[in-house]
């Protein structure tokens, strides 16, 4: 009964393989068997194994399936860790893989301390995440179909000659357009038609982004980023959802090894090779970070949008967000003038914003 077992899952849509490894024992892990995916047979299983170890840790990758069974073991008391897959020490010269080996694989190496934890979301963080990605998956949508739209028009001999496309201007050219045969033009209303319903879904969960903030346990630092100049409030948004807090990272260079803005490294004894970014971690905040770092090629100023947005923002909060712009888009001409290429620039910009926006979370935790 004082036994402690280490028991490691491996999840899929309809069925769960496991594993459970003792602590103390040199055996490997042993196969439990099969559970169907639901969380009655998981509670019979958890009851059953109550009975028989004074301690029980579970463990099994994160993956499609998300993080219902962690938020179900850790109600009801139990250690869960949900580890990361491509941190996983694998052996090089294995050439087998299966359910059952990586149950077993799991249990041992948790029992071991070998395995690194993913951050689990709260709901309600995770809930504002469904709702950004969805964003993100309709501006992609809106993207392909205006690249087919023109694509069409390129077959046929049709360019735009104005300055702006998708303008009001621009949807007025495409209404004045009458193609020679009517197949085509029935085609052609179909891509205008997908572009405009595009365009109306982004506004939807765009102004539903914007209604559901205020609820939101961390709407008070989404209020604070938009200080910053680059950090709309999608950009804001989209950070906390992925991240979370941006204060459990101890140190900024935490959050920017966790965003992948820092850069790779092969070294060995006196050869230093270092390379791009390692485009580690959330990809999600990593490409709006580096989309609010463009706004940084300009000439530090205070627009008038900005000084909307920092209304209801503490001065401890504006002063930081100032002095970021003054360093950045100094950087950003520096490093220009350097000849750098400017998506090397870029990232370099996105990888020190990120340290400004975690030392803004940290000025708005309370006072202890």
């Amino acid at each position: 009964m004082n036994s402690v077992k280490f028991i490691g899952m491996d999840v899929h849509k309809n069925s769960i393989t496991i594993a459970i490894a003792e602590e103390g024992s040199r055996d490997s892990a042993r196969i439990y068997g099969t559970l169907n995916n639901d969380l009655n047979a998981l509670d019979k299983f958890c009851r059953k194994m109550v009975s028989t170890a004074s301690e029980l840790h579970f463990v099994y990758e994160a993956g499609p399936c998300g993080y219902g069974i962690h938020r179900y073991l850790s109600g009801k008391g139990f250690d869960c860790m949900v580890t990361a897959p491509s941190l996983i020490p694998k052996k090089s010269g294995e050439r087998i893989k299966n359910d059952t080996r990586d149950a077993k694989t799991l249990a041992r190496l948790h029992r071991a301390g070998e395995l690194t934890a993913v951050y689990v979301p709260e709901a309600q963080d995770e809930a504002m995440r469904d709702l950004s990605r969805a964003r993100e998956d309709a501006v992609i949508a809106g993207r392909k179909a205006k690249q087919r739209l023109k694509a069409f028009l390129l077959r046929h001999g049709m360019t735009y000659s104005g300055k702006t496309s998708w303008s009001k201007a621009h949807f007025n050219w495409l209404a004045d357009i009458a193609m020679p045969h009517p197949a085509q033009q029935i085609a052609f209303q179909e891509y205008i038609d997908a572009v405009h319903e595009t365009l109306k879904r982004i506004e939807r969960l765009t102004e539903q982004i914007r209604q559901m903030v205020p609820d939101w346990r961390l709407a008070p630092i989404v209020d604070a980023l938009q200080a910053v100049r680059g950090v709309s409030l999608i950009v804001a948004v989209t950070m906390l959802a992925e991240i979370g807090d941006l204060t459990r990272f101890e140190h900024p260079g935490q959050l920017m090894a966790y965003l992948g803005l820092v850069p790779s490294e092969h070294s060995s004894g006196e050869s230093i090779k270092r390379g791009g970014i390692t485009k580690a971690g959330n990809g999600h905040a990593r490409r709006v970070l580096i989309e609010a770092a463009w706004a940084y090629r300009l000439q530090p100023r205070i627009s008038r949008v900005l000084l909307k947005r920092q209304e209801n923002v503490s001065e401890p909060v504006c002063r930081i967000a100032w002095k970021a712009q003054q360093r950045l888009c100094a950087k950003f001409k520096r490093l220009s003038a350097k000849g750098k290429p400017t998506q090397i620039v870029v990232t370099a910009i996105a990888r020190e914003l990120s340290a400004f926006l975690w030392a803004i979370a940290k000025q708005m935790q309370p006072a202890a």
